[in-house]
């Protein structure tokens, strides 16, 4: 049993057991499973790609990267300029993305360079760091010479904290070649491109780059002797990192269909650090498939607990405490075990 539970992972174990305890009571309760099972599938693929930018940074030894923040606001540039240009639906989406990447390389360069200089704190710089550009960026939405009144307040100048994306390319992912089997809805365009960009990731690890990143971050002492580059694949893995955080938000946003601006990115790394760490990646070492089923799991219970405790407290909403306890005490748990395996 106790090597069951080594393999397993606890968080994993709990998390686990917790999501099918909410599923039997909300079964017994008469509520539509189906219709959990599906929000659980789009939030996977809607979540998915923000948890793997959590990828990248732990692999290469620079720890969880709680400051994917700087990637969302390369993401959210990248869909207020395709808009502006007037360009809508999938090809606005891709525009959106291509205008994104080289702010996000840019970014993730300078980004990797300031974790090199602050070796064994990166976390801590990384929260602040986070935190830093998102306000700054409220200063940068009030004063971006924007025209579309999609975006724009009707009076003054700037952007709105919210606008919706129905008029240009919101669902456009979710709707492309889904199909539904009873009440089961399959969004198979963003589970294809959450899947994609898995699968680029994984190849990715198998180059020779991928190879020597994932050295350093295993054993950087090792690696270095061996000729390895350590810097400069921290700086590739944190390139790569800010590249899917800013791909993973304009996706986020098509799903939900209207962009969140000003500080609705500050606290967005926390539970994506929080689920690859349920999936069973600790602070120190992570792989693709941790990042799947993390995702599924942390959204599950999000999805499964918010109904099923209302029923249960007779309108009491418990959702909130729910996740800010789950998502808290994951992060606080795989800080304990930076050096272990989790």
């Amino acid at each position: 049993m106790k090597n069951i539970i080594q393999k397993i992972g606890i968080p994993r174990l709990m998390i686990g057991s917790l999501f099918l305890l909410f599923l039997a009571i909300g079964g017994i309760r008469g509520m539509d499973i189906v219709t959990f099972l599906s929000d659980v599938i789009l939030r996977v693929g809607m979540n998915g790609l923000l948890v793997l930018a959590i990828l990248p940074s732990i692999q290469s030894g620079s720890r969880p990267n709680f400051a994917i923040s700087i990637g969302i606001i390369c993401g959210l540039l990248g869909i207020i300029l395709s808009i502006e240009m007037g360009i809508f639906g999938i090809p606005g989406l891709f525009v959106a993305a291509a205008i994104s990447i080289p702010f996000a390389i840019i970014a993730g360069y300078f980004y990797g360079r300031l974790l090199n200089l602050v070796k064994g704190q990166e976390m801590t710089i990384a929260t602040f760091m986070g935190f830093a550009i998102v306000q700054f960026m409220c200063i940068g939405w009030i004063i971006l010479p924007v025209k579309s009144g999609i975006m724009k307040w009707a009076l003054g100048k700037g952007l709105r904290n919210v606008f919706p994306l129905d008029k240009t390319f919101g669902k456009v992912l979710n709707d492309f070649l889904y199909f539904e089997i009873g009440n089961l809805r399959i969004p198979t365009g963003l589970l294809l491109t959450f899947f994609g960009v898995c699968f680029l990731v994984w190849i990715f690890t198998k180059t020779k780059t991928g190879t020597e990143m994932l050295a350093g971050g295993m054993n950087p002492k090792f690696a270095e002797a061996s000729g390895v580059n350590i810097n400069r694949n921290r700086i590739t893995a944190n390139i790569l990192s800010t590249i899917i955080a800013a791909i993973g938000i304009i996706v986020f946003s098509q799903s939900i269909n209207f962009v969140q601006l000003y500080v609705a990115p500050l606290y967005m790394p926390f539970p994506a650090v929080a689920a690859i760490l349920i999936g069973g990646a600790t602070a120190s070492r992570a792989k693709v498939s941790h990042v799947i089923i993390g995702v599924f799991l942390f959204q599950g219970l999000l999805v499964v607990s918010q109904p099923v405790l209302n029923d249960l407290t007779q309108g009491a909403d418990l959702s909130e405490i729910i996740r800010m306890v789950t998502q808290n005490g994951i992060i606080l748990y795989a800080l304990t075990k930076v050096k272990g395996n989790g």
